[in-house]
């Protein structure tokens, strides 16, 4: 389902949460949820039309934009969800030439090099005074990949305000920019949100937020709400952009691993998928995201852990080493009564290779968890001294199985620069700033 881009609609239902409603939950009763719309504006540069680069104004469906050293593009080179993006060059910006008088609380933005250009680099700013300065909101950016990636950012500016995205290289390297999404100052308790909604009202195991602006509409980004876990699965790369759960004791039992690898039939038919065949004789492992040893419980949650958009090819020195030492850890503090939320998936690059029929290979694998106290607790429970701990794993046999998983921690902002996605988004934003920089060492 597109957006709704017309003059008079800036304020509009998010359809990626209103879509959960028709076909990508499980049939389990347990996984029925009310989802409450987020209000947002999204500009997907459906409407309007500008051809050349020089500076000009265009009216698009939200209002009139700036686009300098900017275009409408709408070419088969041009990456784009709809029949139209914005196309940027050298130094180039596109900026919001009206004032969102509800403020901001986060923008997501789709990015893509346009055709076979080399990566740039760009950045979200924000103006609170028609445009007079702006400030950058958030880390820069990097564009390396020909599909459309989110990147999200947490504004949490109140009253009237104005966005620009700035191209920072100065290269002749062009981006594409697709569907900018804004919601309200406020929404998600002020504390960002990487799908502009709640991400509790989705499920239990997307409760600290949704890392992107997952849908049913967009096949790249695509929102699949499991009884066992929460995926945004990328059907061009045909693995996971992430895959979220809750953990504690509730889970872990004494069920045997089912070892039924097979495609996840749970998908639309016709989305492309991986095949076992893929992984035959690759070389790479078939790479639990979701860990088969987190759902014990009954045989239907391990089995479910083993469809494919919940496995990367991941080198065996990475998977079987510490990236399984750190699956047993992790394990351990539910079992010891703790309350996790978990996030995974992988860094891709131009440079990324693939597997059998275009499986990507991640260059690194990363992990997100955040221990609190006690089951049942959520978003409200995090706080500035709450345990978050990042890993970020090569994806390669270049390291040693037996390196401790402590010797790959990052901070949290480290893997978000990478991916362009929003970890914990429905948690206070100031919290954020600090849990996310720092880097755990217990």
């Amino acid at each position: 389902m597109r957006r709704n881009h017309s003059l008079h609609a800036q304020i509009t239902f998010f359809c990626s949460l209103l879509a959960l409603a028709v076909g990508c939950v499980d049939d389990s009763p347990e996984e029925t949820a009310e989802v409450s719309a987020a209000v947002t504006t999204t500009e997907g540069f459906e409407s309007g039309s500008k051809g050349a680069y020089a500076v000009a104004d265009v009216t698009l469906g939200t209002g009139v934009w700036t686009l300098d050293e900017a275009l409408i593009g709408n070419t088969t080179s041009d990456r784009k969800l709809g029949a139209q993006s914005t196309r940027v060059r050298n130094s180039g910006r596109v900026t919001m030439k009206f004032d969102r008088a509800s403020g901001a609380g986060t923008v997501t933005v789709r990015h893509a090099m346009y055709g076979t250009d080399a990566s740039g680099t760009w950045a979200l700013y924000s103006s609170q005074n028609q445009g007079s300065t702006w400030t950058q909101v958030g880390s820069t950016q990097s564009t390396s990949g020909t599909s459309l990636a989110t990147a999200s950012f947490t504004v949490n500016l109140s009253g009237a305000v104005r966005i620009q995205l700035r191209k920072l290289d100065g290269s002749a390297n062009r981006i594409n920019f697709d569907d900018i999404t804004v919601t309200d100052y406020g929404t998600d308790g002020g504390g960002g949100g990487g799908g502009g909604g709640s991400g509790a009202a989705v499920s239990v195991h997307t409760k600290l937020g949704l890392p992107t602006a997952a849908s049913t509409s967009n096949w790249n980004d695509y929102l699949s709400v499991k009884s066992g876990y929460v995926i945004s699965y990328n059907s061009s790369r045909k693995v996971a952009n992430w895959v979220s759960w809750e953990l504690n004791s509730s889970y872990i039992g004494s069920t045997s691993r089912q070892d039924d690898f097979r495609p996840d039939d749970t998908l639309p038919s016709g989305m492309p998928q991986a095949q076992l065949s893929d992984y035959s004789g690759s070389g790479y492992d078939r790479g639990h995201m979701c860990p088969s040893g987190d759902r014990t419980k009954t045989t239907t949650a391990n089995s479910q852990t083993f469809y494919l958009s919940n496995m990367v090819p991941q080198a065996a020195a990475n998977n079987q080493g510490p990236w399984n030492d750190f699956e047993n850890y992790t394990r351990s503090l539910a079992s010891a009564g703790k309350e996790l939320f978990l996030i995974s998936g992988g860094t891709f690059s131009s440079s990324s290779t693939s597997v059998g029929n275009g499986v990507k290979v991640p260059d690194k694998t990363w992990k997100v968890v955040v221990v609190l106290d006690a089951v049942g607790q959520g978003a409200s429970n995090v706080t500035t001294s709450t345990r978050v701990i990042a890993i970020l794993i090569p994806n390669n046999n270049s390291i040693s199985s037996s390196t401790p998983w402590r010797n790959f921690r990052v901070s949290v902002d480290a893997i978000e620069a990478l991916t362009g996605q929003d970890y914990l988004s429905d948690v206070a934003a100031t919290t954020q700033s600090v849990i996310e920089a720092r880097v755990d060492n217990l």
